[in-house]
C-alpha cells in the first residue's frame, strides 16, 4: 500500500494534530533553532518518556537548559559524531515506546529520508520534530 507523505510545517507553540507524527520545524537560522528547541523541550519536559535529541557538539549547552529549567534526566542527547548509522537510531527510538519526543537538529534528515519514516507513521510511538533551515531573503541589500 502506498503511502502518501504527511508531514506538517510548524512552529513549535502550534498544538500538535495527533495524526501526524512527523513535524517539520522551519528556523532561519541558530538563534531561532535554539528558541525553538527550548520551546519543544519544555513542552516533553512534564511527559512520560525521553526526548532523544540529536544535535551537533554545542548544542544544547547545559548552562542553558538549566537557566529555562529543562530536566535533564528525561533529555537524551546523542552527538551527530557519535552515529554510524542515523536511519537505524531514528526507527528503533520511534517505534520502542520509551521516547516522547525525538529531535533531529538543522538539516540533518533528507526528503527522502522523511518520506520512509511517513510510511512507516503507524509503528511510530513517539512525535519527530526535524528542524530545517529557510533561507531568508535578504533585507537590507545595500548595506549587507
Amino acid at each position: 500500500m502506498l503511502h502518501t507523505i504527511d508531514v506538517r510545517r510548524i512552529k513549535s507553540y502550534q498544538a500538535v494534530d495527533s495524526s501526524s507524527k512527523l513535524h517539520l520545524v522551519e528556523v532561519s537560522d541558530e538563534i531561532s533553532a535554539t528558541f525553538e528547541l527550548l520551546k519543544i523541550l519544555h513542552q516533553y519536559n512534564h511527559q512520560n518518556g525521553w526526548t532523544l535529541l540529536i544535535a551537533p557538539d554545542a548544542v544544547p549547552s547545559k548552562t542553558l537548559l538549566d537557566s529555562c529549567s529543562i530536566d535533564k534526566s528525561k533529555l537524551l542527547v546523542i552527538r551527530q559524531k557519535h552515529l554510524a548509522n542515523l536511519d537505524y537510531v531514528l526507527n528503533s527510538a520511534l517505534s520502542n515506546g520509551n521516547f516522547a519526543a525525538i529531535i533531529t537538529w538543522t538539516n540533518m534528515l533528507s526528503h527522502s529520508q522523511l518520506e520512509l519514516l511517513a510510511q512507516h507513521n503507524a509503528h511510530i510511538s513517539a512525535q519527530l520534530y526535524s528542524f530545517v533551515r529557510t533561507e531568508q531573503p535578504n533585507q537590507c541589500p545595500t548595506l549587507c
